[in-house]
């Protein structure tokens, strides 16, 4: 009983190594040549498996790229926002946003964004599903806090949904975009805090209590 047990074990770490392998060589297929230009031989050769394995473990391409999405959005997830509504209305937003652009403008971190944007309307399921997972699941946290304190008469917000996509959207001006387009590199934790800072300040004087 112990020795199937151990087998089974095995071959279980055995799959999950071979399925990081081959997501691994994806991701750098994609990055390289984008969705179109990445073929499912190409992206075997790049994972250093047959084409015949990489068929056991994905069924086509876009089983494959919505692996590598659904991964993205687990690694997004595991960014520790301190959100606890006992916390620092100013102390609080301003951690939240240098955590989060930290998070969207890491290096690297822009090709699974910039490959969903190129396939979303094709494929508007991929697009949908990372946006609810990543971006509305940041938005609703964030929402979360800040009805807290609207309940405490700290903030006066009529929409907290509303206010936590537009707080996100100010922290990104200037380096989202610039680095997702490849016009610039991943921004300097010292020109985030630069950013934040000046989003927090616009943040709390729409919407702090007078």
């Amino acid at each position: 009983m112990v020795a199937v047990q151990q087998n089974s074990l095995r071959v279980s770490t055995e799959e999950a190594s071979k399925r990081r392998q081959i997501l691994e060589g994806a991701r750098k297929m994609f990055m390289d040549f984008g969705f179109d230009g990445a073929s499912m031989g190409e992206i075997a050769k790049a994972a250093g498996v047959s084409k015949g394995t990489l068929y056991v473990y994905f069924a086509d391409k876009c089983a494959l790229f919505e692996a590598i999405v659904e991964e993205e959005a687990i690694e997004q997830g595991k960014v520790a926002f301190n959100l606890d509504p006992r916390r620092d209305v100013p102390i609080t937003l301003h951690e939240f946003g240098e955590a989060y652009i930290a998070m969207i403008c890491r290096p690297g971190g822009g090709s699974a964004i910039r490959t969903v944007m190129s396939i979303a309307e094709r494929m508007p399921d991929v697009g949908r599903r990372y946006y609810e997972r990543v971006l509305e699941k940041t938005i609703n946290r964030l929402a979360t806090y800040l009805e807290a304190h609207v309940a405490q008469d700290e903030l006066v917000i009529d929409d907290c949904q509303f206010a936590a996509s537009q707080f996100m959207l100010m922290c990104q001006a200037s380096l989202f975009l610039p680095f997702i387009f490849q016009a610039a590199p991943a921004p300097s934790p010292n020109r985030i805090n630069q950013v934040v800072t000046s989003a927090v300040r616009m943040f709390l004087a729409a919407y702090k209590a007078k």
